[in-house]
């Protein structure tokens, strides 16, 4: 393997790597891991009920109400 310092390349050589690994940080900030995977239908009949009662106004509760409810904290 070959050992290359920053001080060693040029301007353009340094403009080149920091844009690849600006490039490839938002591509995986903003691709979708959970891309191409099926939806168990029992998960998809949770997240409607769930949607439901968010629509007909039922209590919400923060994941810190949850811990807190829970003994978690």
């Amino acid at each position: 393997m070959i050992s290359t310092h920053v001080s060693d390349l040029t301007v353009d050589e340094l403009k080149a790597l920091v844009r690849e690994i600006v490039e490839q940080t938002l591509a995986d900030f903003l691709t979708d891991p959970d891309k191409g995977l099926v939806l168990r239908q029992s998960m998809k009949t949770a997240l409607e009920l769930s949607m439901k009662s968010v629509r007909e106004g039922e209590a919400l509760y923060s994941a810190d109400e949850v811990a807190k409810e829970l003994g978690l904290e």
